[in-house]
């Protein structure tokens, strides 16, 4: 319903910028002026501008495909052809209003004619520093969206691991599998993954992107999943998009019969993959440690009306050994740590994605991205490996995290 209410505003930043486009367009050269120029490139902006819409109605397939990436590029592109404009507008404003304060307003106006040359390379050469700061980012928040980091944190926990002095778990979430993200990305994060020769692998939810028959290849990535090698295995808990939901620009319509479930191709296609999936449920591993995977904070899934609390977790817990909680969402740490939870494991914020998407996660989540400590728990949370929405990360990086964990307890 939300994105109803805001479609008006889209529709009115979207005949903003194309006419700033088409004014510096005209500035740069006659030709833009014509009417038939103003039809061609309104035309191109319109497509550019409705390919989400359209593929959102469009049935399942290559067609619809095609329409919703071309739109998740073009969200990216039009927050910063907003930012930039703003702070052009933002500029012209000061400028105007210094010039009104100059006394001999008379005087510059007389010279008004002979400057109107210069005022025109000064707005071709400024529109052409927006345009072509607007694409400097967007590609790099393309390029850099598919570069995933390794990022290593080391913790101890005063426990007993048994017969575990160490334990190495690599950390993955929102891998978002859909439009944005497919086997290439999924590759290389396995590869990267293989590489630390981990213990332990956890997914801390939004595995999918909603939409099941967004995946590109779904028994190709099957195969790519399955290839992740861990002594202890691979265990996932489920996230707020990890519920079969048609998606527009972000904002999520939900089934008819307004269940907010899984698909359950995605609980087979975990199964397949060899991933254990833990929906609120714990389990002891090796006699030595626990790991249990919250059900979702907003949207718990299958099955779940309310989520355990972190004392109803630990509850039938030995509290004397290690116990590791995946969270796909960041929340109630405090309450965590005083229920004896030694480590949280989390993602969902993606560190903002986007600038200055990255500055505002801090004023939302007390651990926005990376490490903090609660007493005597171990905040972990990653930026992601996949992304949401606008396919593009400009000031944060996509990454899977590898936490050392010590054993230091007798």
């Amino acid at each position: 319903m939300l994105a109803i209410y805001l479609s008006p505003l889209y529709i009115l930043v979207n005949i903003y910028i194309f006419w700033r486009l088409t004014q510096w367009l005209s500035v740069c050269h006659g030709l833009f002026g014509s009417r038939p120029a103003r039809i061609v490139s309104g035309l191109m902006y319109l497509f550019f501008a409705t390919s989400l819409l359209v593929g959102f109605f469009l049935p399942a397939g290559s067609l619809q495909r095609f329409f919703k990436s071309v739109g998740n590029y073009w969200l990216g592109v039009l927050l910063y052809a907003l930012l930039i404009l703003a702070c052009t507008e933002l500029i012209r404003l000061t400028a105007w209003l210094r010039r009104r304060s100059r006394k001999g307003g008379a005087a510059h106006e007389e010279d008004g004619a002979e400057s109107r040359p210069r005022s025109r390379r000064r707005r071709a050469i400024a529109g052409g520093a927006a345009a072509l700061l607007i694409a400097v980012l967007s590609l790099w928040g393309v390029v850099n969206a598919r570069i995933i980091h390794t990022t290593k944190y080391q913790v101890a926990v005063d426990k007993s691991g048994g017969g575990l002095e160490d334990l190495k778990v690599v950390l993955a979430a929102d891998l978002h599998l859909g439009y944005n993200i497919g086997c290439r990305q999924m590759e290389d994060m396995v590869e990267k993954i293989n590489r630390e020769k981990p213990d332990l692998v956890v997914i801390a939810g939004d595995i999918f992107d909603n939409e099941y028959d967004a995946l590109d290849d779904p028994d190709r990535l099957v195969q790519i999943l399955g290839g992740i090698s861990a002594k202890y295995g691979v265990y996932a808990c489920y996230g707020n998009h990890d519920i079969q939901e048609k998606i527009l620009a972000g904002f999520t319509f939900g089934s008819k019969d307004g269940k907010k479930e899984s698909d359950p191709r995605m609980d087979a296609f975990l199964e397949r993959a060899g991933i254990t999936l833990l929906q609120d449920e714990g389990v002891l591993i090796d006699d030595s440690f626990y790991l249990f995977g919250r059900a979702d904070a907003g949207k718990p899934g299958r099955g779940i009306t309310v989520r355990k609390t972190p004392e109803e977790i630990t509850a039938d817990m030995d509290l004397s050994k290690p116990v590791l909680v995946m969270d796909h969402e960041p929340e109630e740490l405090q309450e965590l740590a005083d229920a004896g939870v030694d480590v949280d494991l989390g993602g969902h914020t993606h560190d903002g994605q986007m600038f200055p998407g990255n500055m505002v996660m801090k004023f939302l989540w007390e651990n926005p991205c990376g490490y903090l400590q609660k007493g005597q728990m171990h905040s972990i949370v990653t930026s992601g490996a996949g992304l949401f929405g606008p396919n593009m990360r400009v000031g944060t990086k996509a990454e899977i995290c590898v936490v050392d964990i010590r054993f230091t307890g007798a």
